[in-house]
């Protein structure tokens, strides 16, 4: 899906009820603006990770993530540190 457009992958991934894992900022952009509320999507900000890398990565954190993903959540994972924001998201 590397030349799908992110509405693309988005409806897909609502069709199939996936979790986006990715390293664009622009999906949870959309599921704040869109109002989303169960669709999750995991955005990685470390860079120069293989697919061995990332497996292991998401492998050590998906215990921490899962019931907020199944939930609907925006997952961001640093270099120090793994954030979870619930959806939808609301201004105070």
């Amino acid at each position: 899906m590397s030349r799908s457009s992110d509405g693309e992958i988005l409806r897909l991934a609502r069709a199939e009820a996936r979790v986006r894992v990715t390293l664009d900022a622009d999906f949870h952009a959309l599921l704040v603006t869109g109002g989303e509320r169960g669709h999750s999507t995991i955005r990685i900000r470390k860079e120069g990770l293989d697919a061995t890398a990332l497996a292991s990565l998401l492998q050590g954190i998906w215990a921490k993530i899962e019931d907020a993903l199944n939930d609907g959540a925006m997952v961001t994972v640093t270099e120090r540190s793994v954030r979870v924001r619930r959806l939808p998201v609301v201004k105070d």
